[in-house]
């Protein structure tokens, strides 16, 4: 009950204009090439990260590799955006990274064909606050090796 609370309580900030990360539809001028690479959580296991270790999320609304995250809920589920061929790190399979064009026309990456998203709650490489959160009308799930849901 509690992490609902939470999670309740951050989102109306965020919609409200409130502190967090803003990388919602209006990307700074110059978005660099994006990499995702697997890290090893204590909890989750092997699941898929950023260049710098923050945790990637799948929303299982989108059906193929369009995104229907936008407004308010791409702004507490950022997407991983690229300003060129994202690339494949350590553990990640190359032949699973790919992109999508946004309605705003930015690139997102993706991964096995899911979109891949941040959440605002996670603060620090490892985090994975919105792993089986019901949000925006579906769940969100960390994302492993094989570019499936966590669950």
């Amino acid at each position: 009950m509690r992490r609902a609370f939470v999670f309740v309580a951050l989102l109306a900030a965020v919609s409200c204009g409130g502190s967090g990360t803003n990388a919602s539809t209006s990307p700074p001028a110059s978005v660099p090439a994006a990499t995702v690479a697997m890290a090893q959580n204590a909890k989750l296991g092997q699941i898929l990260v950023d260049g710098n270790g923050r945790t990637l999320y799948l929303f299982e609304a989108d059906k193929g590799s369009a995104s229907t995250c936008y407004s308010s809920c791409a702004t507490y589920w950022p997407p991983l955006l690229t300003g060129g061929s994202p690339h494949a790190g350590s553990g990640a399979n190359a032949s699973f990274v790919g992109t999508t064009k946004r309605n705003d026309g930015t690139t997102e990456v993706t991964y096995a064909g899911h979109p891949l998203y941040y959440v605002v709650t996670d603060h620090n490489p490892g985090d994975a606050t919105g792993q089986g959160v019901n949000n925006f009308g579906a769940l969100w799930d960390v994302v492993g090796p094989d570019g499936n849901k966590i669950g």
